[in-house]
């Protein structure tokens, strides 16, 4: 999808050496590097890993200040990214993840306060 979507080409892949993702052969014929890492050491792996906790603390904070039933922490959680990904960073020249990629700027009108209330539309016909 990167490719096709994106016109974007997958340099590098670093995963650990899950057989899940052995992806290897494939990769090859890609002309993309595939890093690994030891099995069962997150610690190896800390960029991945602190982006982690970075999403878990956003989704946390969403959850408590908006004292949303526990059915909906998996809205938290992609709340979280939809925002870190619209976030500028300096890391980006004070651009966000979403710019970089779309190359475009990013639309903050559709944001709301994370648990407000909302109504559902439907159309007449249905």
């Amino acid at each position: 999808m990167i490719r096709t979507q994106f016109d974007k080409k997958i340099k590098c892949l670093c995963s650990d050496n899950a057989c899940e993702l052995s992806l290897t052969e494939y990769l090859q014929t890609q002309g993309t590097l595939h890093q690994f890492s030891c099995v069962e050491t997150p610690q190896q792996n800390s960029v991945v890993e602190r982006k982690h906790q970075h999403i878990l603390n956003i989704a946390r904070a969403l959850y408590f200040q908006s004292q949303v039933p526990n059915n909906f922490w998996s809205e938290c959680v992609l709340t979280a990214t939809y925002m870190m990904n619209r976030t500028p960073s300096p890391l980006l020249q004070n651009q966000s993840p979403y710019q970089m990629l779309y190359g475009r700027s990013v639309d903050y009108s559709s944001f709301r306060v994370f648990g407000c209330l909302a109504f559902a539309s439907t159309l007449g016909s249905h």
